[in-house]
């Protein structure tokens, strides 16, 4: 049975659309679903949550936190004086890599499969005062270089191996060190299942990997473009749910992070930098987000056929009206389907016409 589109058995209405001004769904192909889009509510006046911007006085270096050179973590383990990047194994890991297989399910609605893996930490910079914009690029290049490393290293094992960073107290993260995490599993989490299936119908369909041809589209048009440079570009996607979400592509066709030459790894530092900035330069604070990274499965799928799959990162920051105010997803959300507050077009524009230089590396006005 096809499925039906939204709204395709309803009456047009009358007058001249305008996405800025009418409600109207945008259909994601990547995860195959909606979001309404309904940027007329930036009128209203907000009473809900307020929240305290992110502290700025944050010490360097403090032997309590247990991500600092030298500081003894939670297991006892003290961290070397490490200069540059910093990986250990998560002393509090979600998954393990002897986890016993759970017992037979008896009925098909009360199934459970193996979850096995391991989890780890890494930490970008010995100083918990720098986050990635306001490092050099040298150092934010040795932070791509460890991600590739550890792809290698956990891929020939694991099926799929996840680089993510949570960064702010908004997106639920307790340490205000630079650092990202890695997970890697046996199994495809729910997000790269529902990715490699829609990106390999793309390809049967169409004769082109999905976001090779998405990011193609968005280099022409530009009205969601945010920077871009000879290997890579980053834009609003064109089905956003996040206010300044952003999707961070290759112009080549890239399957796994660990195919990126010198090259593309010198200029996706410089991209990274460039809109890590205008993130901080938005309300001049230290920009929460949740980002990770995406690319082909690995372990067993090494030698099977991915073509279809593009490298890529999303970010999801959750800042919508200032840096005290974010977007909650709730009630609707959760219950019927996503929904923005402005469009992606008029996102795009706002970063896109940020400075480049970090708010706090600006020289003073002399009075």
């Amino acid at each position: 049975m096809e499925r039906s589109e939204p709204g395709g058995s309803e009456p047009a209405a009358v007058g001249s659309f305008q996405p800025s001004e009418h409600q109207h769904i945008r259909y994601n192909p990547l995860r195959d679903d909606w979001v309404l889009v309904s940027a007329h509510r930036m009128r209203r006046p907000w009473q809900g949550q307020v929240e305290k911007p992110p502290p700025e006085d944050i010490p360097r270096c403090d032997l309590s936190n247990p991500l600092c050179p030298g500081a003894t973590r939670a297991n006892g383990e003290v961290n070397p004086q490490y200069n540059s990047t910093f990986v250990f194994e998560n002393d509090f890991p979600a998954l393990q890599p002897d986890a016993p297989e759970p017992d037979v399910c008896d009925h098909p609605l009360f199934r459970a499969a193996s979850a096995r893996g391991v989890c780890k930490v890494m930490c970008f910079h010995p100083w918990s005062d720098l986050t990635l914009p306001l490092m050099s690029l040298a150092e934010i290049r040795a932070v791509i270089d460890k991600w590739a490393e550890l792809l290698v290293e956990l891929g020939t094992s694991y099926a799929w191996v996840q680089i993510f960073e949570n960064k702010g107290a908004m997106m639920g993260c307790s340490n205000p060190h630079p650092h990202c995490q890695v997970w890697a599993s046996n199994f495809l989490p729910n997000e790269a299942r529902l990715e490699d299936r829609t990106q390999r119908q793309h390809l049967e369909q169409r004769g082109v990997p999905m976001l090779l041809e998405y990011a193609r589209l968005e280099a022409q048009r530009k009205e969601r473009l945010v920077v871009e440079n000879a290997d890579w570009l980053v834009v609003v996607p064109y089905w956003a749910v996040w206010p300044f979400q952003t999707l961070l592509l290759p112009r080549r066709h890239v399957c796994r992070f660990q195919e990126l030459s010198d090259g593309e790894r010198d200029s996706l530092a410089s991209i990274m930098k460039r809109l890590l900035t205008k993130f901080d330069n938005l309300f001049e604070v230290s920009f929460p987000y949740s980002m990770g990274w995406h690319g082909a499965p690995t372990g067993p799928h090494l030698g099977a056929n991915c073509g279809h799959w593009q490298l890529h990162a999303h970010y999801y920051p959750p800042l919508l009206r200032s840096a005290t105010v974010r977007k909650f997803l709730v009630g609707y959300e959760l219950l019927a389907q996503a929904q923005r507050d402005l469009t992606p077009e008029q996102a795009a524009e706002r970063l896109r016409n940020l400075p480049e230089e970090h708010y706090r590396v600006r020289p003073q006005e002399v009075v």
